[in-house]
């Protein structure tokens, strides 16, 4: 099979390459895929630096997630030839095949084609455990959301407007302010460069927002602590920005919020069943076309380089999705 390989890590993308490699082969409780379509994360950018906290042993194949149909699997185990199934793992998924345990895997909801399902997972359940999960949103608040024009922010824009929440969504870049209007039509938009509390101020009535959405930290993280009402709650899902954030408790003493920290991927492990009630909820509101990923372009594998120099630029609005 062709698969994105890593043998090195480095900055520039020089130790990746699409290479031939045996498919994998079918282990016991595994069910064995032809991918049909694979979306690109940011972690997937940054295992290839090293700069994840995951670090797989090299060499490893890139891509956490997939769509795509069973090939085989085990009789009983649910699955059968020709199922449409999505999922993943933390590495494999830009391939060909991939074999994956039954537990890593799900029927595609019957609304969605391989590369909506491919681009629905991760992006989705990061907003779900975020905003509901851990953040407990109710119909009517405020929600804040940066890094608005990615995979995870358009997502995470979607839900929040789908479960009744006035969206606030937050972009650096002024060339996505139109874009996302377009795609996400959140109840108010901003830039979140310099000091953006005012425009938050205007937007809520003074109220501030019950909810922020974080995936950037850096200064945005300093601002926004600025912008959680009493009793809020700052969701913290990444630092894209690249500097880690720090914060004086005294600020969240004072000001009656929580900082909160978000890793939907081992919230699901240490809690199953609360993973499988994300899951199957994000599934139901797929389901009746209620909520539905944003696909920036459709790319084949061989021009993978494409879609990481496009993350890396942030020039990408919602996901793109590599086909093998």
């Amino acid at each position: 099979m062709k698969a994105l390989q890593v043998t090195r890590l480095s900055d520039d993308l020089s130790g990746a390459e699409l290479v031939e490699l045996p498919s994998p082969a079918r282990g016991a409780g595994e069910v064995l895929i032809r991918v049909r379509a694979a979306s690109l994360n940011y972690p997937d950018l940054l295992m290839t630096r090293g700069e994840y906290q995951f670090r797989p042993e090299l060499p490893f194949v890139s891509g956490l997630e997939m769509a795509g149909e069973v090939i085989e699997a085990d009789p009983g185990s649910g699955f059968a030839p020709g199922d449409r199934v999505m999922g993943g793992a933390k590495t494999g998924a830009f391939a060909d095949h991939i074999s994956l345990p039954t537990t890593a895997i799900r029927s595609i909801p019957r609304n969605l084609d391989f590369a909506q399902a491919a681009a629905m997972g991760t992006a989705y359940l990061t907003a779900y455990i975020a905003l509901v999960e851990l953040g407990g949103l109710k119909a009517g608040q405020s929600v804040l959301i940066h890094g608005a024009s990615g995979g995870v922010g358009i997502a995470a824009c979607d839900l929040a407007k789908t479960l009744g929440a006035k969206v606030i969504a937050a972009t650096s870049r002024e060339d996505k302010i139109e874009p996302l209007r377009l795609i996400v039509a959140p109840h108010g938009i901003i830039l979140n460069t310099g000091r953006f509390r005012e425009n938050i101020d205007r937007l809520t009535d003074s109220r501030l927002c019950d909810l922020v959405f974080d995936p950037v930290g850096g200064d945005v993280f300093d601002e926004s602590t600025r912008c959680v009402s009493f009793g809020g709650k700052l969701l913290v899902i990444g630092f894209v920005s690249g500097r880690i954030p720090e914060i004086a408790v005294n600020l969240p003493l004072i000001k009656g919020f929580s900082v909160i920290g978000v890793r939907a991927g081992e919230y699901t492990r240490r809690f199953p069943d609360r993973g499988r009630h994300a899951t199957g909820a994000i599934d139901q509101l797929a389901t009746e076309g209620r909520i539905k990923p944003h696909i920036d372009r459709i790319l084949p594998l061989s021009d993978w380089r494409t879609a990481f120099d496009a993350m890396s630029a942030g020039d990408v609005l919602g996901k793109i999705v590599l086909t093998p």
